[in-house]
């Protein structure tokens, strides 16, 4: 499926051409052999409060290869450059989306054939969502480090797997298969769907899946809860025709991506968490 990308910068969006990574003979996994030998360049764009924050997180956090950062006007130079991986926050927009959709954290590879196409020429190794395209509410910040991580594990983990390499979801989501009736659950309030009743959280909340005020839910998070997966949702400010809600659960001490899910938003699916998101979640718990 084609998607429209933009790199984000503060409120004001960059428009790119669209992004895919059809068309290449290699496989995901031989693509991806030289990662850790290349240079992963971290694309630092005009909003400066997150572009110091993906600083942090990556001197912080990035391990599996060298990294330099850039600015944007270095990766349109640089793009076309197959020595070079680049990290970035960009704007993917589906065909019939029709306002602002989600900035993502994608990792790109250099191509060639960028210098005429574009990032469209780019393999794309991994997005995942962050924020609004129209600006976060501060929660993307708090997040962002588990992100990073997950970008990288995925990676180093698709170099050794044509299964990984092919599906990333599935990747994220056997954590929570296998491990998430272990743990405590913990659904920030805003991340509920408006379609949630009373009913529904008496039917699927215990004591140790329960859902707390925001700022409590992202407490929990920052303060490394044991054994506790935590709740973020990302949507568009203004939803419109076409629009995605992708929901997921970092686990707190260890910031590890254990669910991944999406909805296109409609008026009976709204933002956020689903009843029947609920109903998986509790299930085997």
């Amino acid at each position: 499926m084609k998607v429209k990308t933009l790199l984000c910068a503060l409120l004001i969006l960059a428009a790119a051409p669209l992004l895919q990574a059809q068309g290449q003979i290699s496989t995901r996994k031989h693509r991806l052999a030289d990662f850790t030998d290349k240079v992963t360049k971290v694309v630092l764009t005009g909003n400066e409060m997150l572009s110091s924050a993906l600083r942090e997180e990556v001197v912080v956090g990035w391990t599996a290869s060298a990294f330099e950062f850039c600015t944007l006007e270095q990766f349109e130079k640089l793009k076309s450059q197959d020595k070079y991986y680049f990290l970035l926050v960009a704007e993917r927009r589906l065909p019939d989306e029709e306002t602002p959709g989600v900035c993502f954290l994608t990792l790109l590879k250099g191509s060639p054939e960028a210098k005429d196409g574009g990032m469209d020429a780019m393999p794309e190794i991994i997005s995942l969502p962050l924020m609004a395209a129209m600006g976060g509410n501060g929660r993307e910040l708090t997040y962002l480090g588990a992100l990073v991580k997950t970008v990288q594990d995925y990676t180093l983990d698709a170099m050794e797997s044509e299964k990984v390499a092919y599906g990333m979801e599935a990747w994220v989501n056997k954590n929570y298969s296998k491990w998430g009736h272990m743990k405590q659950l913990i659904v920030a309030k805003e991340d509920l769907a408006e379609s949630v009743t009373e009913k529904d959280l008496q039917k699927y909340l215990d004591s140790d899946f329960r859902v707390l005020d925001t700022a409590e839910a992202d407490q929990a998070y920052i303060n490394a809860s044991y054994n506790t997966l935590v709740s973020y949702v990302v949507t568009p400010v203004i939803p419109g025709k076409g629009s995605v809600c992708y929901k997921m659960l970092f686990e707190a001490d260890t910031h590890t991506l254990y669910y991944l899910s999406k909805h296109k938003i409609t008026p009976k699916k709204a933002e956020g968490f689903l009843p029947e998101d609920l109903k998986r979640l509790a299930s085997k718990r």
